[in-house]
């Protein structure tokens, strides 16, 4: 027969009541460990939060003021303007008052071409949809059909996007007698 009993050992109880003590801690280490993961992960979800919400802020202003150096540049121009008209009305002097529009106008279009904004050369070119707008067709014998006879309003582009196409004029055969 067997020696053995069903009964525990002393010392096999005490090494299991160590081993049970020690996964005992481990789990308590483990789920600290979870608890400061978790709080981290929650942190970190606000910091992505507020991140984001800053920088649709930050963007939002960006757009907001992103004509500023346009409009700083065009109040000097919008100032000369007032001169003019200051100027024509206590002299009555329309040619002063031309001048003063003919420079106003220079300024402009140099304040345009800082900001990359050009106007679109329509007169005497073939017709491009892409650049022009007819208003209407004009029979020419000098000119090609298809060829920008008038320019009804000057056209721009930026950057060379166009802005507003130039209203034009367009030419077309004489009708045959």
């Amino acid at each position: 027969m067997d020696d053995r009993t069903d009964a525990a050992d002393p010392a096999d109880v005490s090494a299991s009541s160590d081993a049970n003590a020690e996964e005992g801690d481990d789990v308590e280490a483990l789920r600290s460990e979870l608890e400061q993961a978790k709080d981290r992960s929650l942190r970190l979800q606000a910091e992505l939060e507020n991140f984001r919400a800053r920088t649709r802020r930050e963007m939002e202003e960006e757009r907001r003021f992103a004509a500023l150096p346009l409009i700083r540049d065009l109040l000097p121009a919008l100032d000369n303007v007032a001169r003019a008209i200051d100027a024509a009305e206590k002299e009555g002097d329309t040619a002063g008052l031309l001048d003063g529009f003919k420079m106003v106008a220079e300024q402009l279009a140099s304040i345009l071409a800082r900001h990359d904004c050009r106007r679109i050369d329509a007169l005497h070119q073939p017709f491009d949809p892409h650049l022009h707008e007819a208003i209407t067709q004009q029979p020419s014998q000098d000119h090609p059909p298809g060829t920008v006879l008038l320019v009804a309003q000057e056209g721009y582009e930026l950057a060379g996007r166009v802005v507003r196409p130039a209203q034009v004029i367009v030419s077309v055969a004489p009708p045959s007698e």
